[in-house]
């Protein structure tokens, strides 16, 4: 199989690899970005893994404010040094996910933070869906959890397709950001105004 320059291109911007390593990982994965980035992942080779254990005290709180006045995100990002949080690309990067939080209106950074009460009782209603579409009783526990999946894709942060570019999620976002900027950096919470609410 060929893999093309384009290809590797995009993995190195995701994974923050040297070139050579991934276009051994894009050999190896058949062309799949995806498990490409595993591969990496895997070998301790993508920069973004490496730098995930590091500790993150410095950063800056991230602002928007949509025409109009009457919506507002604030959000912590935090990075390993004040040098970091001080350069455009940081900053950029914080109001890109302020303007995403205000366009996408996410409930949680994690899916780990949404309280268990409510992701049972999403189970439960896709469950009475699925029964009372006439599904058969040996699959409806494969369409719950298929559709908790695409919940969380819709209500985590994390988890939501970027609404500045649709092939990456806010995780691929933060990963490439880390690769590019060379520190460990966390989206740690967010609020989110809305005049009257």
């Amino acid at each position: 199989m060929t893999i093309t320059a384009q290809q590797v291109k995009q993995l190195r911007e995701r994974s923050g690899a040297g070139m050579m390593d991934c276009k051994k990982a894009l050999t190896e994965a058949e062309g799949d970005i995806e498990r490409a980035l595993v591969i990496l992942r895997e070998k301790g080779i993508s920069k973004a893994a490496k730098k995930a254990g590091r500790e993150t005290r410095e950063g800056m709180i991230g602002s928007y404010v949509h025409p109009g006045d009457k919506l507002a995100v604030l959000v912590e990002i935090a990075c390993e040094t004040d040098f970091v949080a001080r350069t455009d690309d940081f900053r950029e990067f914080a109001r890109n996910i302020a303007m995403h939080i205000a366009a996408a209106n996410p409930l949680a950074v994690r899916r780990e933070e949404l309280p268990t009460e409510e992701i049972e009782k999403e189970r439960e209603i896709y469950r009475t869906q699925a029964i009372n579409e006439g599904k058969p009783e040996k699959i409806i526990d494969k369409i719950v959890d298929g559709k908790i999946a695409k919940y969380y894709s819709e209500v985590c942060l994390m988890e939501q397709v970027y609404v500045k570019d649709q092939e990456k999620t806010i995780g691929d976002v933060l990963s490439e950001t880390i690769a590019k900027l060379g520190e460990n950096m966390s989206i740690r919470r967010f609020v989110r105004f809305r005049l009257g609410d």
